[in-house]
């Protein structure tokens, strides 16, 4: 397994975001077409609230063609630059990493998913300084199958391979899988009802808790104090 012996420093985070009106299409049956969007820039608000939040993070840089949601996320404190490959999610990233090696030759640079609204900043500071003993690194979804995050310390490119079955193509590719204890919030993203319940039951940040008190009762629904 290699390790990194050079100090990463402080980390940039690339978050990359579809527009509104195509993100979060699992999410129809629960939210319907009105809510879904608005629901979509909640959870990418809160996940880039604690992004920014954490202490070890420089800065995030949003990757959108989508201008309410860029307007929305630059008003948190993003950096928001628009989707010039536009050829998916991992062109986006790509894209969003080498907009900040531009600047900041030497950054070290972490990919992290829009939809995890219940992101503590101390469990992706735990993440992040974990990555800095790595080249690659990456954290799997709730689900065991994909990617919630990855990250590349510096003289080191990204890789991103996002989408599906991701967990397995990082693995391929030489990433190390962080498997620490209690990042639960870091692994939690959202693509399903189910998984909002669960991210729910962590407990989301303010955004995300007014779109869900906006939905249609259900009582199966945690009730957010």
């Amino acid at each position: 397994m290699a390790t990194n012996t050079d100090p990463a420093g402080p980390w940039s985070l690339v978050v990359p975001l579809k527009p509104l009106a195509q993100a979060k299409s699992r999410l129809a049956p629960v939210t319907g077409p009105v809510l879904r969007p608005r629901l979509a820039l909640a959870l990418a608000r809160d996940t880039v609230t604690a992004a920014l939040s954490c202490p070890v993070v420089l800065d995030v840089v949003v990757v959108t063609d989508d201008p309410r949601a860029g307007a929305a996320l630059t008003a948190l404190g993003a950096r928001v630059v628009a989707d010039e490959p536009g050829r998916g999610l991992n062109a986006a990233l790509a894209h969003g990493e080498r907009t900040v090696r531009a600047g900041r030759p030497r950054a070290a640079v972490a990919a992290l998913n829009a939809d995890l609204p219940a992101l503590r900043p101390e469990e992706l500071a735990r993440v992040l300084n974990y990555s800095e003993e790595f080249p690659r690194a990456f954290v799997t979804d709730a689900a065991g199958i994909g990617t919630t995050f990855l990250s590349a310390v510096p003289g080191v490119e990204l890789r991103p391979a996002f989408g599906g079955p991701s967990r397995a193509r990082h693995l391929d590719s030489g990433a190390v899988e962080i498997d620490l204890p209690g990042i639960d919030s870091v692994r939690q993203d959202v693509d399903t009802g189910e998984d909002l319940r669960a991210a729910v039951a962590l407990g989301v940040g303010p955004y995300t808790a007014g779109q869900w008190a906006a939905m249609a009762p259900d009582p199966d629904r945690p009730v957010i104090a």
